[in-house]
């Protein structure tokens, strides 16, 4: 298998789940997170449980749409995102993971991506007075980790999916490579991809990136307005963002985004005014900053997507049980 999207839709219920490559890569999932525990809990993270509504989510999603709920007559939101939710933990805990769940109503051109669901899973961690610097090597630490645990783990597995190991050779032993976003942009448009210097990096860019490389690598430096209120400014580079993407070689794509965090509530008003968004919904977490939130740093790495590419599958919904794709039907 390999990390080219496939373009065809989950087969029925029974058949997905008696199916020996959702079996295998459900187990490879499990390795995963016992992974993941395993790696976060000997560094001193503390796991939390997520919430799964608010009265605001994180905007910055990518065109996704935010899903409502009555909640006793107030308009809450389902998680797109936790990260309101893990800067606040961090007045509890220097260092804090949750393992979340998320929804997000994707763009209808997103359901023949290969790697985009409407309901999916995040690891979520965030720490404590962390450069991005530092939370890069965390990012880069923990999926070493998650990949050595389960070539150990799932070799069964592995084995019916036809994933070979040596694919994982480069990543065990080589520190990835940190590119600038406009450097990625000049790779792209130098492969003929018309990637805009003022965006995130597209969902066929990711993929036409990643082909070029045998590990993963991050992008890093993405421009003011690519993102949203959340991700940190630079203090000496003004329009540039203190955030990074971690992209899978072979094809695959993004695994995970994160970055330093907006956290002064001055600098949050403005942000969020700079982003459209207006700061009176934000008024339980802004009251937080008011009082003092600590500058933090995290990511989220998406647990699908990395099953996905460690158990090399085609697409993402052959990582999850009960898969929903954008604007399709399903249990």
């Amino acid at each position: 298998m390999t990390g080219t999207p496939d373009a065809a839709l989950p087969p029925g219920t029974r058949e997905h789940l008696t199916s020996p490559v959702t079996q295998a890569a459900l187990r490879i999932q499990n390795s995963i997170t016992a992974g993941t525990r395993e790696y976060l809990g000997m560094n001193g993270f503390v796991e939390l449980q997520p919430p799964l509504i608010g009265p605001v989510t994180d905007p910055g999603c990518r065109g996704a749409k935010q899903v409502d709920v009555d909640y006793y007559g107030h308009k809450y939101k389902m998680m797109t995102s936790v990260i309101l939710y893990k800067q606040a933990s961090l007045l509890a805990f220097d260092k804090i993971f949750y393992v979340a769940p998320n929804v997000r109503l994707e763009p209808l051109e997103t359901s023949t991506t290969g790697r985009h669901l409407v309901e999916f899973t995040q690891i979520d961690v965030e720490v404590a007075r962390a450069s991005r610097e530092e939370v890069l090597d965390v990012a880069q630490g923990l999926l070493r980790h998650i990949v050595a645990h389960t070539l150990r783990e799932s070799k069964v597995d592995l084995a019916t999916l036809g994933r070979d190991q040596e694919a994982f050779t480069a990543l065990l032993e080589e520190d990835f490579e940190r590119m600038t976003h406009r450097e990625a942009v000049s790779r792209l448009q130098g492969l003929r991809h018309g990637q805009s210097a003022d965006a995130e990096i597209d969902w066929q860019g990711e993929r036409i990136i990643s082909e070029q490389t045998n590990r993963p690598f991050f992008i890093v430096d993405y421009p003011k307005g690519s993102r949203g209120f959340t991700d940190g400014e630079s203090s000496t580079e003004p329009g540039v963002l203190r955030n990074f993407d971690l992209i899978a070689s072979d094809g695959f794509g993004e695994l995970c985004s994160g970055g330093e965090r907006t956290h002064e509530y001055r600098r949050l008003i403005e942000r969020m005014r700079e982003t459209g968004e207006n700061p009176a919904k934000y008024a339980w977490y802004l009251d937080l900053a008011r009082e003092g939130l600590p500058p933090s740093a995290g990511f989220g790495m998406g647990l699908e997507r990395v099953t996905r590419y460690i158990a090399g599958l085609d697409a993402i919904w052959q990582a999850n049980a009960y898969p929903k794709l954008p604007g399709i039907a399903a249990p």
